[in-house]
C-alpha cells in the first residue's frame, strides 16, 4: 500500500461518503435506510465505522461495535468489512481488520468476532488463512416479518 490512512468516520456526512462502498456488501439498503441505521446503531450500540484511504481515496470500510455475551465475554463484533471490488487483494481488508483488533486491545476487549455469508468462500479463506480466525460456529437467522 502506498500512502494509506485509516480514519474513524463520526459524522453523517462521512458515513454518507462510505455508502457507495458499503452498498457492495449491504445491497438491500438505500442511502436513507443506511444512514438511519448507522445513526441508530451509533447512538444505541456504540457502532463505529472506520475507512481506509489510499492517496486520499476511500478504498475499504469496516463497521464494528463492542458487545458482551456469556459465550465471548467482552468482545468486538465486526458487523461490516468491505473493500472496493476493484481494489481487492491489496491488503486493505487485512489493514482494517488489524485496526479493529488493535482498537479492541487498546480498549480492553478480549476477542474479535464476525460472521460471513456461507457463499463467501474467498472471505472465509481470508479470515482463516490470512487473519488467523477460527471457524467456531454457524449463525442462524429467522426473519419474523
Amino acid at each position: 500500500m502506498e500512502s494509506s490512512l485509516i480514519k474513524e468516520l463520526t459524522t453523517p456526512e462521512e458515513w454518507k461518503k462510505a455508502y457507495p462502498l458499503m452498498k457492495h456488501l449491504r445491497t438491500h439498503l438505500d442511502v436513507e435506510s443506511y444512514l438511519a441505521l448507522v445513526s441508530e446503531a451509533v447512538q444505541k450500540e456504540n457502532y463505529r465505522i472506520a475507512a481506509l484511504y489510499e492517496s486520499g481515496k476511500m478504498k475499504a470500510v469496516t463497521g464494528f461495535m463492542p458487545m458482551i455475551t456469556l459465550y465471548n465475554g467482552r468482545f468486538i463484533w465486526v458487523c461490516d468489512l468491505v473493500t472496493d471490488p476493484d481494489q481487492r487483494f491489496k491488503g486493505f481488508g487485512s489493514a482494517l481488520l488489524s485496526y479493529v483488533e488493535n482498537w479492541a486491545k487498546d480498549n480492553g476487549y478480549s476477542a474479535v468476532s464476525l460472521s460471513s455469508g456461507l457463499q463467501r468462500e474467498a472471505a472465509h479463506r481470508f479470515y482463516e488463512e490470512k487473519m488467523d480466525y477460527d471457524k467456531v460456529s454457524y449463525v442462524f437467522l429467522k426473519k419474523l416479518l
